[in-house]
């Protein structure tokens, strides 16, 4: 019979194994357990327990949940920061742990990689020498696109269909440019410039249906743009696009103003909402059709990045002080702050969710470090993605195969992740 030993007068805590992944369920009926007990001494009561009902052939290492968030500590210290009583029978939930990301790939670049993302297996990179760059997941180098004239600071796809695709850039030269890129003979043309920002850029976001955009400058405003690329969307009229230089130039459908200081970071996460983070301490939601502010969330220090998640429908923000904070936005009981996770040691400058798994997130921060974060492990990350030298400036997991991130060392640094749909 599977048990850990201990001596008669060490205190036990009866708990009781449950499990989501049938494949390694064990019986169910309250065990004795020193409360003293650790996760590694978990792992091997689980193990035996498997090997005697005939169903593991090998070790397999496990995580455990214990009121909703990862045991990093010894039981009895888990259960008694939460006000649980030892007396009771303690659930504890065991699922497969992950593997650690592995590292890929470093993608050499001439300056500092202040934007990346990813759509399939295109890695679309922007850099503060005003060049876009598109490189295969394996890391060829496919294309360099100049044409914005200072550092680009945010890049997203807007789709990819058979032998073309689209993308924006958002610049420091006050414009977002719309391109389309030909696949097959590996060509972009600048389809549209969205000009109407009175200074640099600072992010841009795509909404679901890729039919609309937002961006966030150093101007405090928010503009909404159509990304369709034909021209009879354009906000000009007739007689100024037949001038050459006002051929590709759009205006935006709408301007929002709100915020004091500069936009970093734009998600949409309705079709008709937009969030913001902003230098003046404030998230925003915004009705983007009503072109107004829903809701407010005041933080005590610049946020430098937001991400929302349709999975969890909750955000993620970074920020000056190192930490970075789990919002409902949607909460209305007590603190709208759910969770802090701290490990980085200086400014966190991005963050970004899984879009498979709704506890998982990714963060890159001025300490040269990447952080792969389970939201039920806020003091401790899952893993620390090493490899940049010198501060991450943006982060991606839009395909959940790979994590990638850019930094100021001039590199693109790729990982293959473990993870996918469950």
């Amino acid at each position: 019979m599977a048990s850990l030993s201990s001596s008669s007068d060490t205190p036990q805590i009866q708990i009781r194994f449950i499990t989501k992944q049938l494949q390694y369920a064990v019986p169910d009926y309250p065990l004795s357990v020193p409360a003293s007990v650790v996760i590694t001494e978990l792992n091997s009561l689980v193990n035996e327990l498997l090997k005697e009902s005939g169903k593991l052939q090998k070790e397999v290492e496990f995580d455990f949940l214990v009121c909703s968030e990862f045991l990093r500590t010894t039981l009895a210290e888990h259960v008694g920061e939460r006000g649980i009583s030892t007396e009771d029978v303690i659930n504890i939930e065991y699922l497969e742990k992950h593997p650690p990301p592995e590292p890929q790939d470093c993608l050499i670049h001439d300056d500092w990689v202040s934007a990346v993302a990813m759509c399939e297996r295109w890695i679309l990179t922007g850099c503060y020498d005003n060049t876009l760059h598109l490189w295969t997941a394996k890391g060829k180098h496919q294309l360099t696109i100049p044409g914005h004239t200072s550092p680009i600071k945010a890049v997203a796809w807007i789709s990819l269909t058979g032998d073309n695709g689209v993308f924006v850039s958002a610049s420091q030269d006050q414009t977002a440019v719309l391109w389309k890129w030909n696949v097959e003979s590996n060509s972009v043309e600048s389809v549209h410039v969205c000009k109407g920002h009175e200074r640099g850029l600072e992010a841009v976001g795509v909404n679901n249906s890729s039919n609309l955009m937002a961006t966030g400058a150093w101007d405090t405003m928010l503009k909404i743009w159509s990304i369709s690329l034909d021209d009879t969307e354009d906000g000009e009229s007739a007689s100024k696009r037949k001038k050459p230089d006002c051929s590709k130039t759009r205006i935006p459908l709408k301007t929002m103003k709100g915020h004091k200081e500069a936009i970093s970071g734009v998600v949409w996460s309705d079709k008709a909402e937009v969030i913001t983070s902003s230098w003046d301490h404030t998230l925003k939601v915004w009705d983007t059709e009503l072109g107004g502010i829903k809701h407010e969330l005041a933080g005590n220090k610049s946020f430098f990045d937001v991400d929302y998640s349709a999975l969890s429908r909750t955000l993620i923000t970074a920020s000056a002080d190192r930490h970075i904070r789990l919002y409902d936005p949607r909460s209305t009981e007590g603190t709208i702050v759910k969770s802090m996770f701290t490990s980085h040691t200086q400014w966190v400058q991005s963050v970004r969710w899984s879009t498979v798994q709704e506890h998982l997130f990714i963060s890159g921060a001025y300490d040269n470090e990447m952080k792969l974060w389970d939201t039920r492990s806020p003091k401790a990350p899952l893993f620390d993605l090493t490899g940049h030298e010198d501060k991450v400036l943006s982060c991606n997991w839009s395909n959940p195969k790979y994590i990638v991130s850019g930094g100021a060392d001039n590199t693109v640094r790729v990982f293959k992740s473990k993870y996918a749909v469950k």
